[in-house]
């Protein structure tokens, strides 16, 4: 097993853009989740390179709950290969003691999710912190330590104006972190912002996305970063090692509801229902369903999606004959290159990469 994902499905408040399985704790019994956990983890001997905590909000489980869950973990998870551990945050639930402890019971990484620096984006955006929240806890985890931290933004937001993003990214760089995702807003099914789209209060626009893209770009490089996945910059040394092998295809593991996992060419999520997850899970049944196999064309057909994203590039191999006049033209317009191994996007390229990657499938 190469790779670790744990979700934690709670959040204080449901934004309005976030389509991932989440909802509000509800009545539920904490430590019966925490248990349900620790016990998915039982199933096969784990021995991942790294581990991720994602949500919902990992920090909204109190210290008592979060301790309990990190020392079940290193007692069930063999963590002798672990490189990196990382913890996603948001503003309102960190503390100097859980940080603290957060550190001292393996997590390398923090990853808070500010999305922006200023009151009125945050306000569209439905997050439950202010600007001056963000900047406290932003304090509390510099001040723990951890080897690295991360700030992730959004960008394209209905109502954020350019010169609001440019604010958010000057803050952003003068606050120092060592990686930096920055998020052009999408716009799901089954969220607010999807049905104020189609309703017309909200609308896309290619041409502001790529503005916004654009700006942090060059604002972000010339605070020293490097530009190694479309949407994620880092100080040299501290790329996210797990969302690397995300991107370059490893398999990983997913434990808790609704989490996915791809391992040995089979992909299959949890029930995306808290209560029956954990019922299940403590009864030890099973709770894997739509389990599918990969075959090499569904491989292939991701390896495009995934790896043109990236500073390496798709490997050249991938492409057929019938699609090399096509990489051709592509080249001849700017928009991407190549050399006897990879393909590699331009800074024109990039924010069409869909697109391209369609082109380059043939």
């Amino acid at each position: 097993m190469h790779h670790l994902y744990v979700h934690i499905p709670f959040c204080h408040r449901i934004c309005p853009y976030c389509s991932f399985h989440k909802h509000t704790p509800g009545g539920t019994d904490m430590t019966a989740f925490v248990n349900a956990l620790l016990k998915e983890m039982e199933k096969q001997p784990l021995r991942p390179k790294t581990i991720f905590f994602g949500g919902g909000t990992p920090t909204m489980l109190s210290d008592t709950h979060m301790e309990r869950l990190l020392r079940g973990m290193r007692e069930r998870v063999d963590v002798s290969d672990v490189v990196e551990f990382t913890m996603e945050a948001n503003p309102r639930n960190i503390t100097a003691s859980k940080a603290a402890m957060m550190r001292d019971l393996g997590v390398t990484r923090v990853s808070l999710g500010v999305q922006a620096w200023d009151e009125a984006t945050l306000k569209t955006l439905g997050r439950d912190h202010s600007p001056t929240e963000a900047e406290e806890t932003w304090g509390v985890l510099c001040d723990a330590q951890f080897p690295s931290l991360n700030l992730d933004l959004m960008f394209s937001i209905p109502g954020q104006s350019l010169d609001a993003w440019r604010n958010t990214l000057e803050y952003t760089l003068a606050s120092r972190p060592d990686h930096i995702s920055a998020y052009n807003l999408n716009y799901e099914e089954d969220t607010d912002f999807f049905r104020r789209l189609k309703t017309g209060e909200f609308r896309l626009d290619e041409d502001r996305d790529a503005d916004y893209f654009n700006l942090a770009i060059d604002m972000i490089e010339s605070g020293g970063f490097e530009h190694y996945e479309i949407s994620n910059y880092a100080r040299p040394g501290y790329r996210s090692v797990h969302n690397e092998a995300y991107w370059l295809g490893e398999d990983y593991l997913g434990i808790g509801p609704g989490a996915f996992s791809t391992v040995d060419g089979k992909r299959w999520h949890n029930v995306k229902d808290t209560p029956r997850y954990m019922e299940m899970t403590l009864a030890g049944e099973d709770t894997a369903t739509d389990i599918e196999e990969l075959t090499p064309e569904n491989r292939r057909t991701e390896r495009f999606g995934l790896e043109l994203r990236t500073a390496r590039g798709l490997p050249l191999d991938l492409i057929t004959a019938e699609s090399r006049k096509m990489l051709e033209t592509l080249r001849e317009q700017g928009l991407l290159d190549f050399d006897e191994q990879f393909v590699r996007l331009t800074r024109s390229g990039k924010p069409l990469v869909d697109p391209i990657a369609v082109a380059l499938m043939g």
